[in-house]
């Protein structure tokens, strides 16, 4: 009986937690149906089908809205469980610390801006010959910008003096990429970065809240 009641309050508090982001799980429903879509296509139509939904110069050229939504909705290959766990312990953590309204603003501002920078950086490379004109069709999906925004803002959420050795972390890990071979993505994921952290005015009276009783509520937007 004891063993059925730990299980059961288990299942409550995970339901309780999940409830509690609900943004962050809908966002991650979507990712496991696409990626198991994925699994079902050939390589050499995955490719292409990725390339359409990309967030290169040839589709923000000409559907700049579309793309930017299409990129975030899809897994470059890989797993999806690593996923899985990311958005657990950082976007869920922060939505039920902001609420979904703010939580998406940091999202889509670091999906958003981070794309934009990379992608304008790239097109100033391809201009001054430092990069071939092929890579205006280059393969860009993911949601590793937006996570980078939300791992970065969350540093706010971490009391000082702890503070400042997560940032200095946070820093270190998308930093080190670019003193080694860095790619336009690498410079994209630490301008993502920065602009977690430039949203401190979205959790400014908010870096000691807490839920509610951590009962999963989600406090007003």
């Amino acid at each position: 009986m004891n063993r059925l009641r730990g299980v059961s309050g288990v299942r409550r508090a995970v339901w309780a937690y999940v409830r509690g982001a609900p943004g962050t799980y809908v966002w991650l429903g979507i990712l496991f149906v696409t990626t198991v879509a994925l699994r079902h296509m050939s390589p050499e139509f995955e490719q292409e089908f990725l390339r359409q939904r990309s967030t290169n110069l040839h589709e923000l050229s000409r559907h700049p809205v579309r793309a930017l939504i299409a990129s975030a909705m899809w897994i470059d290959g890989g797993s999806w469980v690593p996923y899985a766990v990311l958005y657990s312990v950082f976007h869920a953590q922060v939505e039920r610390w902001l609420g979904t309204v703010r939580w998406l603003v940091v999202c889509v501002a670091a999906h958003v801006l981070a794309t934009l920078i990379s992608e304008g950086a790239l097109l100033k490379a391809i201009r001054d010959g430092i990069a071939p004109e092929s890579y205006v069709n280059t393969l860009d999906v993911g949601v590793s910008y937006a996570l980078a925004g939300v791992v970065a803002v969350l540093a706010y959420r971490v009391p000082v003096p702890w503070r400042y050795g997560y940032v200095a972390v946070v820093l270190g890990v998308f930093v080190v990429p670019l003193t080694a071979g860095p790619t336009f993505t690498d410079f994209g994921h630490f301008a993502a970065v920065l602009i977690g952290l430039g949203c401190y005015p979205l959790v400014r009276g908010r870096e000691r809240v807490r839920n509610p009783k951590e009962t999963g509520a989600v406090p007003p937007g």
